[in-house]
């Protein structure tokens, strides 16, 4: 009993490989390092480099390494480039999300968790956002995964796949090997963090008249340990014969982009400079999760719900390793 990682070189996938190996878990991982990093993982995880649409390649580990569940993170991300490059979007996360879909199905796997995002929202019509929540993606990357949600309950009821499709909030945080390194790097704290090393000069703040306490945008962050935990709470309920299910993980509290600037700034004790600019079109001033369903249904709830810590751990990885993963 095998499970198949896709992308499993990137920030989410490479701590959710970790914690699978350390629990006793077999795992492989397929991966094309478009903008993942080998270096991530452990050098004892079968790893294959390679396209989730190379029907001939999945074939082969699944029977090799007899896989029975598979976690697809593999996808690009980046809200921006979406809206520049859709096609890119459209092909990476949906086309080739049917191909693999499909050579699972026919290769006998059907147990599939999937990394979503509560991009597949659009702008938040209430607060905090359940599942049930209108769902209108306002650039190419959330409709891309909102897609893929539509084709996995299409082959619920086709084919029999069953499914949990987690739809995340703002990933975070790091563990003592893995950590977030983006090319190019659009997140929030490590981009706070590059400016406490003097990688940057200022780190952005875009928009300082949203309704919010401070005028800044609000958001949930959530350890990425936090996440892989979720995935494999996930594949345990879709082992134990689970329905197939949507289901946010957030931690359910919001901060601002200031305050973490701030706990940024007393975890590292070092001055960081701010450029402010103009809001960003289709930023919203408030992304926050209601995660009762994970807790209903596959027992979760999050370790880490303190600022300073998400952040601290973050510093850390970087502090180990200034210049990222070594390529």
């Amino acid at each position: 009993m095998t499970i198949l990682v896709t992308g499993g070189a990137g920030y989410i996938g490479s701590v959710t490989v970790e914690t699978l190996h350390a629990r006793g878990r077999k795992v492989v991982v397929l991966d094309n390092l478009f903008r993942g990093h080998r270096a991530a993982l452990a050098r004892e995880i079968p790893f294959y480099q390679g396209d989730i649409a190379d029907a001939a390649l999945v074939a082969r580990i699944v029977a090799e390494h007899g896989v029975t569940a598979c976690v697809h993170f593999a996808a690009v991300a980046f809200v921006g480039e979406s809206v520049a490059d859709p096609g890119l979007y459209y092909l990476n996360n949906f086309t080739k999300c049917q191909t693999l879909l499909d050579t699972l199905r026919e290769n006998g796997v059907n147990q599939f968790v999937f990394s979503s995002t509560c991009a597949t929202y659009g702008l938040p019509v209430e607060m905090p956002m359940t599942e049930s929540h209108p769902q209108n993606p306002v650039n190419p990357y959330g409709w891309s995964k909102f897609f893929v949600e539509r084709l996995l309950e299409s082959y619920d009821v086709a084919h029999g796949t069953k499914f949990v499709a987690l739809r995340y909030f703002n990933a975070s945080g790091a563990t003592e090997r893995c950590g977030e390194h983006h090319e190019p790097e659009t997140h929030l704290i490590p981009n706070i963090l590059r400016t406490a090393q003097g990688k940057l000069p200022s780190v952005n703040v875009f928009g300082t008249d949203y309704p919010t306490p401070d005028g800044t945008a609000i958001r949930d962050y959530i350890h990425v340990s936090d996440l892989a935990d979720a995935h494999i709470a996930a594949l345990d309920y879709l082992a134990d014969g689970g329905n197939s299910e949507f289901i946010n993980l957030g931690t359910g509290t919001g901060y601002s982009v200031l305050e973490v600037i701030e706990a940024a700034r007393r975890v590292t004790n070092r001055a960081i400079e701010v450029n402010y600019g103009e809001r960003r079109a289709g930023d919203p001033p408030r992304l926050v999760a209601n995660s009762s369903k994970a807790r209903e249904v596959l027992g979760w709830k999050p370790k880490f719900d303190d600022l300073d810590a998400i952040v601290a751990s973050a510093w850390a990885w970087h502090e180990r390793h200034p210049d990222g993963y070594p390529d």
